[in-house]
């Protein structure tokens, strides 16, 4: 097990256990901030509180960038850029997202999703609840906190650092691929990029693409046109509605596991005979039940643990994620015609998949089932993205894990895709950044994007707390800077 030696990181170590309720603090005035991409409620105002943040840090360069329109017809939600110049040898670029998804469920949640109260939740200590809580202002308040903490002992960071926060990581970065692809120069010098993430290696990024289905009167020519009519009129004139629910049936098997579009699994590349022995080895001590109750789901598709991870890891989907159209009013009653209905997907992809491909075999498939008249509006697309587990960055959080005792030989979570969750990380990883990418810290949380989203703020057992996530984080710097060598004697960081 390397140790830590390096003395002005232990003295930030110290630093960090001293300051841990100010920077807790720190966090819940962040999720006091709402910041959803989907609605605009207080994107401005984050964009604003999240520059502030690296003014704070010392950032000679900070700035808002107005992206403008984007290529899929939207307007792109504000980047926060900062560029610290340490004077050190090596830059990183630190990849933030400060927008979150909308409350969905209130009436779930525990406690308001804005407030950022502290609970005790078993086995943890104490958790935050918070909308962006883990997904994605915890990891990354652990982040700055971290850095301050550097600044504050020592005066400078060990590396340069490049900030850019995206406000549409939930839009499928709409707007961060406008301002990459426009500013490539922004980034010029950089040797790595280190994003935010929890006990597991990750750096990749799987494909998703995300489109609208709607069907309408107007387009059909069939049912109401103009508007809803009241449903008594169900008996002589077509539905929209129903026409919309067979369209969907057509899309996928019965029970909605298998994509029936021709051609949607072509270009998968398997996994090879190493990749299906490592699945085989993960499956022999996989807990069913348990990753069923950490999810919050009843079972999954198969009773079959090698078949669950190969799923997990590798699989592909057709998501169902929302409909609307008609009566929306809860409760009650209501008779309605609706005129129009539309869905919204997500479709998860591997490589060699093409998102714009499986768009084009959706458009084609309808088209040959007779429902040319059904509207696909592309949303955003988002190329996956290989790890590069050989590099400078990728090591620094390897040998940071040595320290801090947490294994690190699968690189994500067993749940998770093989290559991590969607992000934006195709725009770093190829032409023409081009730099390797690599996550990961102590600490841990869940429940993104559902009700009762938290954070761990003190741990238990194998998981740490902020304040370890935060020393975590502190020497992934010092180790990608060269300044955190082997030492014969130490001990492993306490899980807090």
């Amino acid at each position: 097990m390397s140790q830590i030696h390096n003395e002005d990181l232990k003295k930030v170590y110290k630093y960090i256990d001293d300051h841990i309720d100010d920077h807790v603090v720190n966090l819940q005035k962040w999720i006091q901030q709402p910041s959803i991409s989907n609605t605009g409620e207080g994107i401005q105002e984050s964009a604003e509180m999240v520059k502030g943040f690296w003014d704070q840090l010392g950032c000679q360069q900070t700035q808002v960038y107005d992206v403008g329109t984007t290529e899929w017809g939207a307007q792109g939600n504000p980047v926060v850029y900062a560029k610290c110049d340490e004077g050190a040898k090596k830059t990183l670029v630190i990849y933030w997202m400060y927008d979150t998804m909308p409350i969905s469920q209130p009436d779930l949640w525990k406690a308001p999703p804005f407030e950022g109260r502290i609970v005790e939740q078993p086995p943890y200590k104490k958790v935050m609840i918070g909308r962006g809580a883990v997904n994605s202002k915890g990891p990354e308040m652990a982040q700055w906190n971290a850095f301050m903490a550097i600044k504050a002992v020592t005066g400078k960071l060990p590396v340069n650092l490049i900030v850019v926060a995206e406000g549409d990581e939930e839009r499928m970065d709409i707007g961060y691929r406008q301002f990459v692809k426009t500013h490539p120069d922004l980034f010029k010098g950089a040797d790595a990029m280190y994003r935010f993430g929890g006990q597991g290696i990750s750096g990749g990024s799987e494909g998703c693409v995300y489109f609208e289905l709607t069907t309408s009167g107007k387009l059909w020519g069939r049912g109401p046109t103009y508007s809803n009519i009241h449903g008594a009129h169900k008996r002589e004139v077509d539905s929209p509605a129903w026409r919309h629910i067979q369209m969907l049936s057509t899309l996928v098997s019965k029970d909605g596991n298998h994509v029936e579009v021709p051609g949607f699994y072509d270009n998968i590349v398997p996994p090879t005979k190493e990749e299906e022995a490592k699945l085989k080895a993960m499956g022999a001590k996989f807990n069913l039940e348990q990753a069923a109750k950490n999810l919050g789901v009843a079972r999954f598709i198969s009773d079959d643990p090698d078949k669950v991870i190969h799923m997990a890891r590798y699989g592909t989907s057709f998501n169902l994620d929302g409909i609307w159209g008609g009566n929306m009013f809860p409760g009650g009653s209501g008779a309605i015609l609706p005129n129009e209905i539309t869905s919204k997907h997500n479709l998860r992809y591997v490589p060699n998949m093409n998102g714009m491909d499986l768009v084009a075999k959706t458009r084609k498939f309808l088209d040959s089932e007779g429902y040319s008249d059904v509207k696909l509006h592309v949303v955003g697309d988002v190329p996956w993205a290989k790890m590069r587990y050989d590099t400078d960055i990728a090591h620094a959080v390897e040998h940071t894990f040595d320290a801090f005792g947490i294994k690190y030989q699968q690189p994500i979570e067993d749940q998770a895709s093989i290559l991590g969750g969607y992000w934006p990380a195709y725009l770093f990883a190829g032409d023409p950044i081009n730099i390797p990418i690599a996550a990961g810290a102590a600490g841990s949380g869940g429940g993104a994007h559902a009700a009762n989203e938290y954070y761990v703020i003190e741990g238990a057992g194998k998981t740490y707390g902020m304040a370890g996530s935060e020393k975590s984080i502190a020497t992934v710097l010092y180790d990608f800077a060269g300044l955190n060598g082997p030492q014969t004697s130490g001990t492993t960081p306490d899980a807090q």
